[in-house]
């Protein structure tokens, strides 16, 4: 384990009694680095509720007073998460964040840890001093307001609609059955994906979108949330079948997910992708244009 943490703080487990603090730390984190929040206090209780993570063993916060200054936790092989509140930046403790979660990889038999950072920000540049690559590249894609993504009829017999509650499954297999087309990790268990989408809060049934062939077989998904105080509709996961694929499928679902956040009070569209997936070019040709940059820096651990 690291030394103690510089400058006389205190460090503990994180509990999910701390998902507030924790929010509002990396909102802070956030509006210093890219000048918004994109951070949801929802994204950090779904992914804490699920049935795989030791929340205990695999997070430290670190403390100034009664203050959450800064924290990391290690979800699943090699996800990293961490932030330093920016007034307490400079003093070490990111980099004793690095050295605990590549201690704590270690014990847990992982090959490698990586976090996600804004390209150029402290982080950025704190991660490469320290000898952190970078994996991918992620971009953070826009609809302009007002702008409208071009419509796309659907096969003759296919249907976009509410994803129904005994298609859960059949929509999890869609979606890590793609997502593991390029992503190296283990799949994702369905209990777990139950809590970051119908346990999520505030999920709401409209949230999860599927288009489904004459069959009635799901082929092509999409979750859209409402982000950044019910101004945003982001398209958090989308995904089609690869034998449904070059149909236009992930198009009609972009505009009816968009369609559907506005319907409830969006006024603005995102959507997040990688470097990993190549469909940047996609979205570019529907009229998304990229807002923000991100790295996503990893160190090996043998």
């Amino acid at each position: 384990m690291p030394d103690p943490v510089p400058g006389g703080l205190t460090t503990r487990p994180l509990q999910k009694s701390d998902a507030h603090a924790v929010f509002v730390l990396m909102a802070a984190q956030e509006q210093a680095d890219i000048g918004e929040v994109a951070i949801e206090e929802a994204d950090i209780v779904s992914d804490w509720a699920r049935p795989s993570h030791d929340l205990a063993g695999r997070s430290i916060g670190v403390w100034d007073g009664e203050t959450l200054v800064a924290y990391a936790e290690l979800m699943g092989v090699d996800r990293a998460d961490t932030a330093v509140l920016p007034s307490h930046r400079g003093r070490g403790i990111g980099t004793w964040l690095a050295t605990w979660l590549q201690d704590l990889g270690r014990r847990l038999g992982s090959p490698v840890i990586g976090m996600p950072v804004p390209q150029g920000s402290p982080g950025d540049r704190l991660l490469e001093g320290l000898g952190f690559r970078v994996r991918w590249t992620s971009w953070v894609l826009k609809l302009p307001e007002g702008a409208t993504i071009p419509e796309r009829e659907l096969p003759a017999g296919y249907a976009v609609r509410t994803a129904e509650p005994g298609e859960l499954r059949a929509v999890h297999d869609v979606l890590e059955d793609a997502f593991l087309e390029w992503s190296a990790r283990d799949r994702e268990p369905f209990e777990d994906f139950e809590a970051t989408t119908t346990g999520r809060p505030g999920f709401e049934p409209w949230n999860l979108r599927v288009v489904v062939d004459p069959d009635g077989d799901v082929v092509g998904v999409s979750l859209v949330l409402v982000s950044d105080n019910g101004r945003t509709g982001y398209v958090d996961r989308l995904a089609v079948r690869a034998d449904q694929r070059n149909r236009g499928l992930a198009q009609v679902l972009l505009v009816d997910s968009f369609a559907q956040a506005r319907a409830h009070g969006t006024t603005t569209s995102e959507l997040s992708t990688d470097s990993r997936t190549g469909a940047l070019g996609l979205y570019e040709r529907v009229g998304m244009v990229a807002d923000s940059i991100w790295v996503n820096r990893a160190i090996d651990l043998s």
